[in-house]
């Protein structure tokens, strides 16, 4: 279900009312869904839903218990509450203890749009009948998903914090695949207004990149010169800003940890085209105003021309090490340049042209050695042209040596959801040689 501030309020405040414990913290998230799917000219299945679930944190004694519901009727809310408060008494005192926030000041995020919210399943259906349209002219079959959302989430507590924020969604995902089966193609998007989606254009990159018939390659593992799509990207700086945490920085435990202690914060570790931000008033990725627990997101740098200047920090670690608490984010944007994917691809002799990569996860964090697969779209690059469709390939990559060797960067655009995460950053497409390919796989 999606709730207005004021029902999410009353509820808050029902809870609060309900607590007997030192301090009371109401986490209470849902919304509608929609989506469509398709798959060789028609769709398959669509598919409403509504969901809300509320989460109870009851703090005693330095300790915290929790109960999750998804049932909002006054028996419910006041048996959840008195199970939270018996959790916290059964706990040992937690050593990071921190009380729940009091009031913030919240920037403005636009991420919300009416028109999108309300979208009717016939929106979902001329977006896929684009993909559909374009798979029967060039002769590919198409497969993919159409989605639509408004969700909230809402903060209380019992030192006077409410914060209430709301986001709208619209979501085209698809994949194209030749009549014989032997290749595909990917394109997506992901965005939180209606009028920012092409899908006629989505449509056409995912059907040519999926029509062609020619039999794949294989490539030989190695290190080679690789052209990144924006969202090829965007995953792989996600696990970089993943690994950006003070604890496991400040205690040696990250890439970012310092030798003798601390953090290498105002270093120089990457390539000087590498910036990363996070900002919720950014017009093309706005992270949510409302961060974890209710902490505010603000504008800042993580990393500002190669220098690392920011670090995520949970507010016990805060708490313990007296800086500010940082919340982590999953919109973030990776500034970009002006050099073209086709001029990256005329400037490689021998190299590999990547649409997306999946399967990913870090390996080892304290060198953020990191794992995964290419999926959709690989292409062999030979003098300056794309002269065959590759099978795929798994990488092993070092993210320090990678972003440090930033060759070329393109114009930053919105990407699909980096690692599953929910998230849809913007990144650009970019040039780095050296990538390491560490074995063969026989997908496509």
């Amino acid at each position: 279900m999606f709730l207005s501030s004021d029902d999410a309020k009353a509820i808050a405040d029902k809870v609060l009312a309900h607590s007997k414990a030192d301090a009371c913290a109401v986490h209470i998230q849902g919304g509608l869904d929609q989506s469509l799917r398709f798959a060789r000219g028609g769709a398959t299945t669509n598919l409403a839903s509504a969901e809300a679930s509320l989460r109870i944190s009851s703090h005693i004694g330095g300790r915290v218990g929790a109960c999750s519901i998804s049932r909002f009727d006054d028996a419910a809310l006041a048996a959840a509450v008195a199970r939270s408060e018996e959790i916290a008494r059964l706990l040992p005192v937690d050593p990071d203890y921190v009380a729940p926030l009091g009031p913030q000041n919240y920037g403005f995020s636009s991420r919300y749009d009416e028109a999108t919210a309300h979208l009717r399943l016939d929106a979902l259906v001329g977006a896929a009948a684009q993909v559909m349209a374009e798979g029967a002219r060039i002769g590919v079959d198409t497969f993919g998903c159409a989605t639509a959302a408004r969700r909230f989430d809402a903060y209380a507590t019992s030192a006077g914090l409410f914060a209430y924020e709301r986001r709208s969604e619209i979501d085209l995902s698809a994949t194209a695949r030749n009549r014989a089966d032997s290749w595909s193609g990917w394109a997506a998007a992901h965005h939180f207004f209606a009028d920012r989606l092409d899908a006629e254009q989505i449509a056409r990159v995912v059907c040519a990149k999926g029509a062609h018939h020619s039999t794949p390659v294989d490539l030989d593992p190695g290190a080679y010169t690789v052209v990144l799509e924006p969202d090829a990207t965007a995953e792989l700086a996600f696990w970089l800003m993943r690994a950006m945490e003070a604890r496991a920085a400040d205690e040696g435990r990250s890439f970012f940890a310092r030798p003798g202690g601390g953090a290498l914060i105002g270093e120089r570790l990457f390539d000087e085209k590498l910036t990363i931000r996070v900002d919720p008033a950014d017009p093309i990725a706005p992270e949510a105003a409302v961060g974890f627990d209710g902490l505010p997101h603000r504008a800042r740098a993580f990393i500002e021309n190669g220098v690392a200047t920011t670090l995520y920090r949970s507010r016990a670690w805060a708490q313990r090490t007296g800086a500010e608490p940082i919340p982590f984010a999953r919109n973030f944007v990776m500034a970009g340049g002006d050099v073209t994917i086709d001029d990256m691809v005329r400037s490689v002799r021998r190299g590999v042209l990547v649409t997306r990569l999946w399967y990913t996860n870090i390996v080892e964090p304290k060198s953020l050695l990191l794992t995964g697969l290419t999926r959709d779209g690989n292409f062999l690059i030979e003098n300056g042209r794309v002269v065959a469709p590759m099978r795929n390939m798994r990488f092993n990559q070092r993210l320090g040596a990678f972003f440090a060797n930033i060759k070329a960067l393109g114009p930053t655009r919105r990407t699909w959801r980096a690692a599953g995460e929910g998230g849809a950053p913007a990144a650009p497409a970019m040039l780095v040689e050296g990538f390491n390919f560490s074995s063969k796989s026989s997908g496509i």
